[in-house]
């Protein structure tokens, strides 16, 4: 699309107008910061919306939506724009961005935090961990908080204290008819139930009010790189540790290829290797037992794991995942049985590029403990979630790695209950939709989306289609 084009969709004078309502800002085609406002983290995704918005408040995201709404414009919203399905952009719409939205304000008291909607993980880490209180974040800090949240959020205290959703205390909405709604288990709380794993189909939230729980400023956490020849034994003596693993102690295997880092021996670096992560997110002290046996598990070409700030562990992953790359993840939950490590091994050696990894993510604990109707994310009773990422620095043979991405997952999802979790699904197809939501609980977020979304304004995102157009 061209600019001339782009630029025509709206005339001047409507765009001043809006402009006029905000303190914020409008970007369009042309503007000389137009390229920077459009990009986003995945490089995969290059669209060409005709506006984006920089809210600078609640009342600029009202108005951006009430504009959205009268100009009968596609919406995309925006937070850390880490969106791996590419929700945060589009062609022809209007981006409502809120990365600019970084107020927080701590109680530590009461063990609270609102923040606004823009913020990323380590942002809010910042303001929190001033008071030693932390609640489930990103694996990696540029992640916005919003999407994260609304999808689920899986990081490393998910076994002591759940998923980010699960500490979600209350929201603020702007929804599809204009109004700014709170959102908490006593005031609108099917759409609270919706907000924690139904995604961004229901409006846009613009705060967050999460609990809290101490945490550091010290854990212990790191990396432990095991070499390829022993996956198998490392991967099975990991399976074996899941059972009694304490609530405090959340793992990670990647299997990926060796970087070129100062910490690994020269003739590792682009091996194959097996990486076992992990934080335990009580005292460190406590938790040497717990962390000893995954010393055990092989012969570690490398041992990283000791105390570290708590900041430093949420961030530690951040220089492998910049932005600009092509990324496509999917995902299945598992059960590890030898079926399903056979596949997961087997596909590991036909990984397409360097950076493409295969990733399993330890359950249990506070997660599984949570009721499976108590929010929309209701895969509690899977001990493994494995995420499939095709990752490439340029769109060079990119649909071929999306394509063994995919190939692997239905292998591995073969082994599994069939379910996705969406913030790790690059796909929106209604199959997709239907197989991370399943039964009652679709049902149940169509009936919400009819409530606060008849006309499926939000519609990028894995998206729950109102009645009237399914």
């Amino acid at each position: 699309m061209s600019i001339d084009t782009a630029r025509g969709i709206l005339g001047d004078a409507t765009v001043a107008e809006l402009q006029a309502g905000l303190r914020g800002t409008v970007v369009r085609p042309g503007d000389p910061d137009y390229d920077q406002a459009r990009a986003v983290w995945n490089g995969a995704h290059d669209k060409h919306p005709a506006l984006v918005v920089r809210c600078a408040g609640t009342a600029d995201v009202l108005h951006a939506v009430e504009f959205a709404r009268s100009q009968d414009l596609l919406v995309a919203v925006r937070g850390g724009a880490h969106s791996i399905a590419g929700f945060s952009t589009c062609d022809d719409g209007i981006v409502i961005d809120l990365s600019a939205m970084k107020g927080a304000v701590v109680r530590p008291r009461q063990r609270r935090v609102v923040a606004q909607a823009g913020m990323t993980w380590g942002d809010l880490d910042h303001e929190t961990q001033a008071f030693g209180l932390a609640t489930t974040g990103g694996l990696v800090s540029s992640t916005g908080i919003s999407g994260f949240t609304l999808g689920g959020g899986v990081g490393w205290l998910l076994r002591r204290h759940g998923l980010a959703s699960d500490n979600l205390v209350a929201a603020e909405v702007v929804t599809a008819d204009g109004r700014v709604v709170r959102a908490d288990a006593q005031e609108h709380s099917e759409l609270f139930w919706a907000l924690r794993g139904g995604g961004g189909n229901f409006g846009v939230v613009t705060s967050l009010e999460y609990q809290l729980h101490p945490v550091g400023p010290q854990v212990l956490a790191g990396l432990i790189v095991y070499p390829l020849a022993q996956a198998r034994q490392v991967i099975t003596g990991w399976r074996e540790l899941l059972a009694d693993a304490p609530d405090e102690l959340t793992t990670l295997i990647n299997l990926t290829t060796a970087p070129p880092l100062p910490f690994l021996p020269p003739e590792v670096h682009g091996t194959r290797v097996v990486v076992l992560a992990g934080m335990y997110g009580g005292e460190p002290a406590s938790g040497e037992a717990a962390v000893a046996r995954l010393r055990t598990l092989g012969t570690p070409i490398a041992d990283l794991m000791g105390p570290m700030p708590y900041i430093g562990m949420q961030s530690l992953l951040d220089p492998l995942w910049t932005a600009g790359a092509h990324n496509y993840f999917t995902s299945a939950f598992v059960e590890p049985t030898d079926a399903t490590l056979d596949a997961v091994l087997r596909r590991h050696t036909t990984t397409p590029t360097a950076f493409s990894e295969l990733h399993m993510h330890q359950l249990g604990g506070a997660f599984a403990r949570v009721p499976a109707d108590a929010s929309a994310f209701s895969q509690r009773d899977a001990s493994v979630l494995v995420n499939v990422i095709a990752r490439s620095p340029a769109a060079a043979d990119f649909d071929a790695h999306v394509a063994w991405a995919r190939q692997t997952r239905d292998e591995i999802a073969a082994h599994g209950q069939g379910a996705m979790y969406v913030n790790f699904t690059g796909d929106a197809s209604e199959d997709r939709v239907r197989a991370s939501y399943p039964g009652a609980v679709h049902e149940r977020l169509v009936r919400v989306k009819d409530a606060y979304d008849p006309t499926n304004l939000f519609r990028l995102n894995q998206n729950i289609r109102p009645s009237s157009m399914v």
